[in-house]
């Protein structure tokens, strides 16, 4: 490695590291360096860390009202959550799952109350807020959570009979409450938590746009760094490597040559060569708002084959954010972008060479949310609402061609995130 690199912390030292709920940044002074060689492009870079401010407790207290409004509306006496997304969007509190029943049940009226472990109850208590209700009801090892899930809905008032389980609960707790509560009917709790997160707010737009720019300039820096000969993985590390550098978990899938052609690329070992089509995608978090972007140059001087097809992807892309007007359909979103690639010459119906996947995807707390830009999605788009825009072009055996930005939807009018690339020699508008 060149000698004007400066030393930086590890990937196996940083990865042991905490991080702040705040911009997730390392608290980097705990940690035990081990030096390696940085490009001047990434050691360079200053954390991005200032400015964030987190969503507020009376934003959260708004989304439980608005969950109790749309359970009203739709006839469910309560929504059960495990420790995910949801979770943490209503309650600011992190879990996660393990085969040990833990989750919030909150109900059309009353206040909120969590199920636990009881040997986890004393760090639930101190991860929960009691502003949001501070009732724990507890199950020992031999004893069933799922009648104690029953129990809240019965003790918050029962109206219809009807339970709604959070998508991502898992089958076997979702089934215990069913056998716990006969009479109940356990139900789809998806109007609900996608009815509240699918339309952002201010707040959360912001805090999407921070990661979006910290995902630009770690990308800037990283790219910087590319040349013949370097290897998929060491790419790839630059590229977390100057996340972390910004104050930030992240990285990026790379993706070189043919495997390109791959949407989420190849198992196989990749080499950067002189010619190469490079298709980046990846992005950070801020307070757990995501980024996702998705970039494609090639090594060197590019062929008028791989210039024709990368500009054919812009226009897809361009005609796809055309498309986007409030009260248009998701469906002519997609239906937008692959007319340009198909009156090119390209295969449809997602056969190759052509458009493999769906336009774009929903975006927030999850990289993949609802809702989509896909076929027969008729949701209206509507203010607030977060999309990617993606409709990549797959080669087999030549290369493939993603430029991915993602936008909110403004009161009058959709909004990049990011400057879309301009050129295939110039991926940073």
């Amino acid at each position: 490695m060149s000698h004007n690199r400066r030393k930086f912390l590890s990937i196996a030292a940083l990865t042991s590291g905490a991080m702040s709920l705040s911009g997730n940044l390392f608290a980097m002074n705990r940690l035990k360096e081990e030096e390696y060689d940085l490009p001047s492009s990434i050691s360079n870079l200053k954390p991005m860390v200032d400015g964030i401010v987190p969503i507020s407790i009376e934003e959260r207290k708004q989304r439980i009202v608005k969950a109790q409004e749309l359970m009203s509306k739709e006839k469910i006496d309560a929504i059960f959550l495990e420790g995910t997304a949801s979770s943490f969007y209503f309650t600011g509190m992190r879990w996660g799952q393990s085969e040990r029943t833990f989750g919030v049940v909150i109900p059309a009226k009353g206040a909120i109350a969590y199920v636990c472990p009881k040997f986890e109850e004393d760090r639930a208590m101190e991860l929960i807020n009691p502003v949001f209700g501070d009732e724990v009801r507890c199950w020992e090892e031999h004893e069933s959570p799922y009648a104690l899930i029953a129990g809240i809905v019965k003790d918050r008032g029962v109206k219809h009979k009807r339970i709604g389980m959070e998508e991502r609960v898992r089958f076997f707790i979702a089934d215990g409450v069913k056998k716990a509560a006969p009479g109940f009917e356990i139900v789809d709790a998806t109007p609900i938590t996608a009815g509240c997160r699918m339309y952002k707010s201010k707040a959360e737009i912001a805090l999407m746009q921070k990661s979006s720019d910290i995902t630009i300039e770690a990308y800037k820096a990283a790219f910087a760094t590319i040349r013949p000969n370097m290897s998929q993985s060491e790419f790839s590390g630059n590229i977390s490597a100057a996340f972390r550098k910004l104050g930030y978990s992240g990285g990026a899938m790379v993706i070189v040559g043919k495997y390109s052609a791959l949407p989420h690329g190849s198992i196989v070992p990749q080499t950067i060569r002189e010619g190469d089509v490079v298709l980046v995608d990846g992005g950070t978090s801020c307070e757990g708002y995501a980024s996702d972007i998705s970039r494609t140059i090639v090594v060197g001087k590019p062929t008028q084959r791989q210039t024709d097809v990368w500009n054919l992807e812009k226009e897809a892309q361009d005609s796809a954010f055309a498309a986007i007007k409030i009260g248009a359909t998701c469906d002519s979103v997609d239906a937008a972008a692959r007319a340009v690639i198909e009156a090119a010459g390209f295969n449809k119906n997602y056969k190759l060479p052509g458009l493999p996947h769906r336009t774009g995807h929903g975006i927030g707390l999850e990289g993949h949310e609802w809702t989509n830009f896909v076929k027969g999605n008729m949701t209206k788009i509507a203010p607030g609402m977060c999309f990617s825009d993606e409709p990549t072009i797959s080669i087999p055996g030549e290369f493939g061609i993603r430029l991915e930005d993602c936008l909110y939807i403004g009161d009058d009018r959709p909004y990049f995130f990011s400057k879309q690339s301009i050129s295939i020699e110039q991926p940073f508008g």
